[in-house]
């Protein structure tokens, strides 16, 4: 039986993939257009990556050069620019407010994201949704780590604990840490997910989901 579940943010809560996929896109464009759509693609791939990995992984692949400290600062300090208002102002994913709104006292639900802590907890308050979740968490730790920390915090049961996410990284996590995994399906990942995956198009029929799951 689920009682507990994790919820990635971008793509699952909220419709504001894409809006980070075209920030990296305009960041990277002052270096030309095919190192651009490079960037692009491997934000596509590589859903659920912190931003930190991703700098790191630009900065080392296209510059060969490793990402200073420094540089990472203003790097993360230009994209939340770009995105922060834009996400804050995004729909949510259809069905998921109302979800949260009338079964999130039925189960122990987090947000496990990889955007930064602090901003991933600002936007939640501003998006009022912060009361549904008994904790909210982002990089720098990863998914991974924070699905084992939500299990021995909370002495809750793999079994009973579904992670809900859209991108390879929600999975690994999921399945690292021995829970359920539901993709939430979208046209940026269904070349990545050939392997068919128990999905739904949005969050509208979770409710009914989770009650087959649990008869």
């Amino acid at each position: 039986m689920i009682k507990n579940i994790l919820f990635d943010f971008d793509g699952v809560i909220c419709e504001s993939v894409n809006i980070k996929t075209e920030a990296f896109y305009e960041m990277y464009l002052p270096y030309g257009e095919e190192i651009a759509q490079k960037v692009k693609k491997y934000h596509i791939d590589n859903g659920g990556m912190s931003r930190y990995d991703k700098f790191k992984y630009y900065e080392q692949t296209f510059f060969s050069q490793e990402l200073s400290p420094e540089k990472t600062i203003i790097l993360s300090e230009q994209f939340s620019k770009l995105v922060k208002k834009k996400v804050i102002e995004a729909p949510f994913v259809e069905g998921a407010l109302a979800f949260l709104q009338k079964n999130s006292k039925d189960y122990k639900c987090f947000i496990v994201s990889a955007t930064p802590m602090d901003e991933m907890q600002e936007i939640a308050r501003a998006k009022k949704i912060d009361h549904y979740f008994e904790e909210i968490f982002g990089s720098p730790k990863n998914k991974i780590e924070w699905g084992e920390h939500i299990l021995e915090t909370y002495e809750i049961e793999p079994e009973e604990t579904l992670f809900i996410g859209d991108a390879m990284n929600d999975f690994t996590a999921a399945k690292e840490n021995g829970m359920h995994f539901l993709l939430r399906e979208t046209s940026e990942n269904k070349n990545i997910f050939l392997n068919k995956q128990i999905s739904l198009k949005d969050l509208s029929d979770l409710n009914h989901f989770l009650k087959e799951t649990n008869r």
